[in-house]
């Protein structure tokens, strides 16, 4: 009876995995028809570029170097520090000499004006920057020298309150790095398209780019309003959209050099990263059980003794599982990883759906070496 009950169950998720595989697809088209027909007109304002910084991350001075040689008229970088003796300082100098006609600023941000340090520094930031315009991205974001233009055509529509974009994780060599770098592409940027497809529009954005007008930042109360919060980047993309205004995914796809996580840091970023979900979205984070379609048909075989329908099943769901990574991840992202680490996707999916177990066990998460317990998705010490 019970083995019984577990078939029908199994079988059940699976099928709500395989209609979840195919909704991604169908949610992807709308990107490649985008891309297709994306404009090339010059929307050119000035922009100030904000770059707040904690320590060195993989490739740092070839991230933030990638910045500095953008193909566009008028723009300023302004990087934010809280600590004096930060490591990555030299390599901020440095690019202060290698382009001295660059506008470039750096900020000692020593108030901590909440929980989330990254957001304490932007506020301490933004009174430096310039322009109307402003643009935030994660320290170790590498773009290419179309990456501003890229973002600020969006803004040709008024109705445009707030840019995002798409990344692909680049792994170093460890296996956990690889595990995050496929999960990004097979996984996270799927549920995006998907997200976006049933709430019909992004009421969210992606930390890999954050840029608005800074009237539009206002309106919402400033990058005070979200100082506590752990997923700031989803709270200004909702609270911007909250007010009427759109925001809008651009068609280019920058990169996120990921660290050479040991297997235990990757397991605690992931939970981290959950439990920031779980906190943001609880109903569509909860709804997430629907969509580990691979599990479950690996469960199905084993609950039905191997029967011949089960291994059918978990075929359909295997080729639907890699249509949806092949798509996305080598289709829209171009990650060159994703086809060669694929024999991962059971693994990976089978310990994606245990820390969404385990997310619902606890508040407590480690950002940066420093501990923190989730509140409605706030940050307490």
């Amino acid at each position: 009876m019970i083995v019984s009950i577990v078939r029908t169950v199994a079988a059940l998720a699976t099928l709500s995995g395989i209609g979840y595989y195919l909704l991604c697809l169908w949610s992807t088209r709308w990107f490649f028809l985008r891309r297709a027909s994306a404009t090339h007109a010059g929307f050119k304002p000035a922009v100030s570029i904000l770059k707040p910084l904690c320590g060195a991350d993989p490739h740092s001075y070839e991230s933030l170097r990638s910045h500095c040689v953008q193909e566009y008229p008028e723009f300023e970088i302004i990087f934010g520090v809280s600590d004096p003796d930060d490591i990555v300082i030299p390599i901020v100098r440095r690019l202060m000499q290698e382009f001295p006609a660059g506008k470039m600023q750096l900020v000692l941000c020593p108030k901590i004006l909440g929980s989330n340090y990254k957001v304490s520094n932007l506020i301490q930031m933004l009174p430096h920057a310039s322009h109307e315009y402003i643009l935030v991205n994660d320290s170790d974001i590498h773009v290419v020298p179309e990456y501003l233009q890229e973002i600020m055509n969006e803004f040709q529509d008024d109705r445009v309150g707030m840019v995002t974009c798409l990344y692909r994780g680049i792994p170093g060599s460890s296996l956990g790095s690889k595990l995050e770098a496929l999960g990004i592409s097979a996984d996270f940027i799927p549920g995006v398209f998907s997200a976006r497809q049933l709430e019909g529009g992004l009421h969210f954005a992606l930390g890999s780019t954050l840029a608005f007008q800074r009237k539009a930042l206002m309106s919402i109360g400033g990058f005070e309003s979200v100082a506590d919060y752990l997923g700031d980047d989803y709270e200004l993309g909702k609270r911007v959209a909250n007010t009427g205004l759109k925001v809008a995914l651009a068609t280019c796809v920058v990169d996120h050099h990921l660290p050479n996580y040991s297997f235990g840091e990757y397991l605690r970023h992931q939970l981290r990263w959950a439990r920031g979900v779980l906190h943001s979205r609880p109903r569509g984070y909860a709804g997430l059980i629907f969509t580990f379609g691979l599990v479950w048909a690996i469960l199905t075989v084993g609950a039905a003794g191997g029967a011949s329908w089960s291994w059918y099943l978990l075929a359909l769901t295997l080729i639907l599982r890699f249509a949806v990574a092949f798509t996305v991840g080598a289709g829209i992202l171009q990650d060159r990883q994703v086809i060669a680490n694929f024999w991962l996707m059971p693994a990976r999916d089978v310990i994606a759906l245990g820390v969404w177990a385990t997310s619902f066990t606890g508040r407590r998460v480690v950002w940066r070496g420093n501990q923190f317990t989730l509140e409605n998705g706030k940050l307490r010490p």
